[in-house]
């Protein structure tokens, strides 16, 4: 079979497309013919070195596959050959072929495109986790969403309308922030020619905002924090825009706020009852209308490398997904 490999760790144009031999699953796995894998920023840091897992080299980036199982190992009775699935693979999946864990294996729903089915678990299941479990959004209350043009910004700006919010989107040009409005914002920020914190103080009549959603870091973090609402949580969800941010903690003394956490892969490891419920939530919505992943682009497998580079650049709005 095909795979884009990682070889040594660097940067996308370092990976490259070989043939390499089949894997077998093992105990508890699903081999899948791979339709299609999304893009996501954690791709980025694994082959980099710079992921919490590092896999042996050589393997192949990719951790969200959509496909058809052709083999399933030992202990697996859930699942059969013929099974249209998604699956968190954690990598691999930038190949012809992937193996994947049967309990992070689901059934796609009928009528599902193997395209969608591939862009939904880290997007949506992150931002669902960051926002019902993490900062327990209410009706009525007030989001940002940081980065908002990005998969897991998107799926918040969605999530957090879904919920009831009043939601304000910020990213960095203004053909962003118009794809944020059509899926559901109610205001938006240009934080490249436009004062995020003073912004804010004018959309929110000085009050601050009681959830900040913040997938970036960097030079956003302090502004945004210093604009929350009494009460309000501050979700740390990545540092896509590069620098880890070293915060004044007397700022969220100050607030009455909450800085929190959001892990979703360790959530998902360690709560996986909530985190199945969270799926069926999450795909009920999507069969009835109410989410609708954004697809910036498809890119064949040899060409994979090219959209982890568009990524890095700030390219893509909503989601990049690999077909196979």
């Amino acid at each position: 079979m095909k795979a884009l490999l990682c070889k040594t760790f660097g940067p996308p144009e370092s990976l490259v497309l070989e043939d390499v031999e089949s894997p077998k699953p093992g105990v508890g796995q699903v081999l899948i013919e791979v339709k299609a894998c999304g893009v996501n920023f954690p791709d980025t840091l694994i082959i980099g070195g710079k992921y919490q897992f590092k896999p042996p080299l050589p393997f192949a980036p990719g951790g969200e596959v959509a496909g058809i199982v052709s083999a399933v190992g030992e202990g697996v009775t859930q699942l059969k050959p013929g099974d249209r699935v998604f699956s968190l693979t954690g990598w691999g999946g930038f190949a012809e072929q992937a193996l994947g864990d049967a309990t992070k294996t689901l059934p796609m729903p009928p009528g599902m495109d193997f395209v969608t089915a591939a862009s939904v678990m880290y997007t949506y299941g992150t931002s669902y986790h960051a926002l019902k479990q993490r900062a327990a959004l209410q009706p009525d209350e007030t989001l940002l969403v940081l980065g908002a043009a990005g998969g897991v910004g998107l799926a918040a700006v969605q999530l957090g309308k879904l919920l009831g919010a009043k939601v304000i989107a910020a990213a960095s040009t203004d053909e962003k922030l118009s794809v944020c409005r059509e899926l559901g914002a109610d205001e938006t920020i240009n934080y490249t020619t436009e004062d995020l914190r003073e912004r804010l103080k004018i959309l929110t009549a000085g009050r601050g905002v009681d959830v900040c959603y913040d997938p970036v870091g960097d030079r956003y973090t302090e502004p945004a924090l210093r604009s929350m609402a009494w009460r309000g949580r501050y979700l740390v969800v990545g540092f896509a825009a590069g620098e880890i941010p070293k915060l004044p903690a007397n700022l969220v003394l100050l607030k009455g706020c909450s800085l929190v956490g959001v892990f979703w892969g360790q959530f998902a490891a360690l709560e996986p009852r909530e985190s199945m419920s969270n799926f069926r939530e999450l795909l009920g919505f999507i069969a009835e209308g109410k989410l609708k992943q954004h697809i910036h682009a498809t890119y064949p497998l040899a060409e994979a490398a090219n959209a982890l580079s568009d990524l890095l650049a700030r390219k893509v709005i909503g989601k990049a997904v690999v077909v196979v």
